[in-house]
C-alpha cells in the first residue's frame, strides 16, 4: 500500500520547524538561523520513500505581528491548517507552557484536521518532571492526536515521528515525480540561501529588513551565473550588508555559493548587488513585488 498526504508544520518563531523538515528530507531545503521569523513563505518540501510521499509544509513563525509583513506570515501559516491531513504543532521543549501557544491552539479548535503535540529540543533539558507539566497543561488545552518529543537538531526519534505519521495517512497517489525536493523552483531557494547569511552575519534590525530577488539566472555549460540584488530599508543598513571595501557582501556571497552549489550541482558565480526600498515591509506594491501576493488580495 502506498500512502501520501500534506502535514503542516506550525508554531512560534525559532522552534526547529526548518531544522524539522532538513532533518526529515536528509537535505537542506529550509534556512535555519537562530534569529525569530527566518522562514517568511509557506512552502513544501517533498519527502519520497518505497512506500510513501508526505508533503511537509514549512510555515513562517506565528507571531504578534508589527508590519504588514508580519501579518502575513502569521496568517499564511494558519491558513494551511485546514486544507492537510495533519498538523505537527512545535513547542521549544526548555520553555514552560506559553500563553500565546495556548492562544494559537485556540484557533486550531474546530479544525477536523489531526493535531501532533511536537516536543523539540529535548536534547536541551534535564528537568522532565517541569516539562512535563508543561506538556500537561497544553494537553489540557487541546485534544491532540499525539504527543512526541524529538530533537530536529540531533534527529532523535525524528524516525519513529516518521512511522506514526505514516501510519495515519491513508492510501494516496505521488502528487509530485520523484527527485523532487520542494514545490518551489530552485530559484526561490537560491533567494533564500543568500537571506541566511545575511541573518547569520547581521544583527539588530537589519535581518528582518532584507529581502533577497534573483536579477538573472544563466545556467551555462561549466557554470551557473547568478545576480542577485539584496534590499534593504535604509541607507545605513546598506552601508551594514556592503561592509568596509564590500568585505560584508563579500562574505555572503562566499558563504551563500557554497549552500547554492551543493544544491544546484554545479560551479557558481555569484555576485550580489544592494539597494535600498524604504519601509518596503508596509507598502503593499512591494510585498507583491518580492512574493507576498496574499497581502493584497
Amino acid at each position: 500500500m502506498f500512502k501520501s498526504g500534506f502535514v503542516s508544520i506550525i508554531g512560534e518563531p525559532n522552534v526547529g520547524k526548518s531544522t524539522l523538515l532538513n532533518r526529515i528530507l536528509k537535505q537542506k531545503v529550509a534556512i535555519v538561523s537562530n534569529k525569530p521569523q527566518t522562514t517568511r513563505n509557506v512552502f513544501s518540501g517533498i519527502y519520497n520513500s518505497d512506500d510513501s510521499q508526505i508533503i511537509f509544509i514549512d510555515t513562517p513563525g506565528i507571531h504578534q505581528a508589527k508590519t504588514k509583513l508580519g501579518e502575513y506570515m502569521s496568517s499564511a501559516a494558519l491558513s494551511t491548517v485546514k486544507s492537510v491531513d495533519l498538523v505537527m504543532f512545535l513547542i521549544n521543549a526548555y520553555d514552560d507552557a506559553l500563553e500565546y501557544n495556548i492562544e494559537i491552539l485556540n484557533n486550531l479548535k474546530g479544525i477536523k484536521t489531526p493535531v501532533f503535540l511536537i516536543v523539540n529540543k529535548l536534547d536541551t533539558i534535564t528537568d522532565y518532571e517541569r516539562l512535563n507539566k508543561a506538556v500537561d497543561i497544553y494537553k489540557n488545552a487541546y485534544e491532540f492526536t499525539g504527543v512526541f518529543g524529538i530533537s530536529a537538531l540531533n534527529g532523535d526519534n525524528v524516525d519513529l515521528l516518521l512511522l506514526d505519521i505514516k501510519n495515519l495517512l491513508e492510501e494516496g497517489p505521488k502528487f509530485y515525480p520523484d527527485g523532487e525536493i520542494s514545490d518551489r523552483p530552485e530559484t526561490f531557494l537560491i533567494q533564500e540561501f543568500i537571506r541566511e547569511k545575511i541573518l547569520e552575519f547581521t544583527h539588530e534590525e537589519v535581518p528582518h529588513s532584507v529581502m533577497v530577488y534573483l536579477e538573472s539566472y544563466k545556467n551555462k555549460k561549466k557554470i551557473v551565473e547568478i545576480l542577485a540584488t539584496i534590499v534593504v530599508e535604509r541607507k545605513s543598513q546598506k552601508g551594514i550588508i556592503i561592509g568596509k571595501a564590500g568585505s560584508m557582501l563579500k562574505r555572503i556571497g562566499s558563504a551563500a555559493r557554497i549552500d547554492i552549489e551543493a544544491l544546484l550541482g554545479a560551479k557558481v558565480y555569484l555576485e550580489l548587488f544592494c539597494k535600498v526600498e524604504e519601509n518596503w515591509r508596509n507598502r503593499e506594491f512591494y510585498l507583491k513585488t518580492y512574493g507576498y501576493k496574499e497581502e493584497t488580495e
